[in-house]
């Protein structure tokens, strides 16, 4: 049985690892499936170890066919289990686009409450790890807007933990986006699930000057344009959003009426982008508390780049730093609101 530990210090990847298998071991219900998921592991080694622990009833590998996956999934999950898919990469996740967005996400809603599906669809997504394309992107915002589902990504491998085991337990669909490029990155773990609620939002800094709004891969990323800033005098307070949807407007917006000034940051592009969504949301709660409009810090409005060019595309401490410092010292954007 899972064991009440406090800070055990794992990596993103072996966190999410002991999630399912945690899990596997409480549950019966609960069935881990996908591409390579069972005697190699997974691409990533997140399931390493699992088929051989609870047998190939319960982890195992999948042909290669995303809608299949799902299909089955939400199947599977009519019938009173619980599954936890895996697809992969996040651009592999489009063929089985149709099943999450038409069955999935709506099947609670078209019956009245009466059939729940609780899946979970893995998606490890985001750049950093130089994948060729197909093998690296940000889909948030297809899943977002599609009500129905729950959308979180963690950002440290105690959420990774924690965030997963929730999920698991959801009686909705959930859309669980794995940052890939922080899978390999360590962190305390507690594994006696005190963590916060499912759907809260964490201030993971506090500062009086501007807040930083990130998820997912961005979070580490932003934390460190925090202490950065520190040698420029501003004190930076950074929010790690957790749940995409739904979108926790209490945590958020009282740091931001507090502070006056907002940032918000994700790799994926910016036209239409996930952040357009939290600006609007904050703007319209904070309209009077604002001392400058809300900026973004995205990646450019182009397909994900060959890895050559990724670090250029994405979201880095010296774009974050300049935004922060026109909210600052631009005279063209201070005195937005008074």
């Amino acid at each position: 049985m899972t064991t009440a530990v406090r800070g055990t210090e794992l990596s993103m990847s072996g966190a999410l690892n002991r999630a399912l298998a945690d899990a596997l071991e409480a549950d019966e219900r609960v069935l881990v499936f996908g591409e390579d998921v069972g005697q190699l592991g997974g691409v990533f080694r997140v399931t390493d170890g699992l088929a051989a622990r609870f047998g190939e009833q319960r982890v195992f590998d999948t042909p290669l066919a995303e809608s299949g996956i799902v299909g089955t999934a939400i199947g599977m999950a009519m019938n009173g289990m619980r599954p936890v898919v895996e697809m992969q990469f996040d651009a592999f996740a489009y063929p089985a686009f149709e099943q999450i967005t038409s069955h999935l996400a709506k099947l609670r809603n078209r019956t009245r409450g009466r059939v729940e599906l609780p899946v979970v669809i893995r998606v490890p997504y985001g750049g950093g790890i130089g994948g060729v394309e197909h093998h690296c992107d940000s889909s948030e915002a297809y899943y977002t807007h599609t009500p129905g589902l729950r959308v979180v990504t963690p950002g440290t491998p105690g959420d990774a933990y924690q965030l997963l085991r929730d999920a698991i337990d959801s009686p909705d669909p959930v859309i669980f986006l794995e940052p890939k490029r922080r899978y390999w990155s360590k962190g305390p773990v507690a594994l006696d699930r005190s963590g916060p609620a499912f759907d809260r939002a964490l201030v993971r800094r506090q500062g009086e000057d501007v807040t930083l709004i990130a998820y997912g891969p961005m979070v580490a990323t932003a934390l460190e344009t925090a202490e950065a800033a520190t040698e420029e005098g501003w004190d930076v307070e950074v929010i790690d959003l957790r749940s995409l949807s739904p979108f926790d407007d209490a945590t958020v917006t009282e740091s931001v009426r507090r502070t006056g000034r907002a940032v918000v940051v994700h790799e994926a592009s910016g036209f239409s982008g996930y952040g357009a969504e939290v600006v609007a949301r904050v703007t319209e709660r904070c309209f009077h508390h604002l001392h400058a409009p809300i900026l973004r810090v995205t990646g450019f409005d182009i397909p994900y780049p060959p890895p050559k060019l990724e670090e250029h595309h994405l979201p880095g401490v010296d774009r974050i730093l300049d935004a922060i410092g026109r909210l600052q010292w631009d005279d063209e954007v201070v005195g937005f609101g008074g």
